[in-house]
């Protein structure tokens, strides 16, 4: 039976669970909330790139990512930061959906799954 690891572990959840060669984000969303989808997107995926290098991985082994906007207008602006972003050849099964965020201020929350 393989083990759980949590990488930053806080009163309410961990930044990262890994079990097995699996790794779980939580859903990360941008600390600089005056920028628009375009730039509270690369700051999430800045931060999606430290914690994956924490848990000893990195983007081109991202499985799956659900990816949220509070308005779907936003989601070529989103797009074109991902795309730039994501490796080409290890593009991850992706989901993109509408919805409420946690606060107002929040445009995008991205969580990724990965191997390790």
């Amino acid at each position: 039976m393989s083990s759980i690891e949590r990488i930053g572990v806080g009163p309410r959840m961990s930044e990262a669970v890994v079990f097995g060669n699996l790794v779980f984000l939580s859903g990360e969303v941008a600390e600089d909330t005056t920028q628009d989808a375009a730039g509270q997107t690369r700051q999430i995926l800045a931060q999606i790139d430290e914690t994956l290098k924490k848990a000893g991985t990195d983007k081109t082994k991202i499985l799956k990512a659900n990816i949220w906007l509070a308005d779907m207008a936003d989601f070529a602006k989103m797009n074109e930061v991902w795309d730039a972003w994501v490796p080409q050849g290890h593009t991850p099964a992706r989901a993109t959906v509408e919805a409420k965020l946690a606060a107002p201020e929040y445009k995008v929350e991205i969580m990724v799954v990965a191997a390790r």
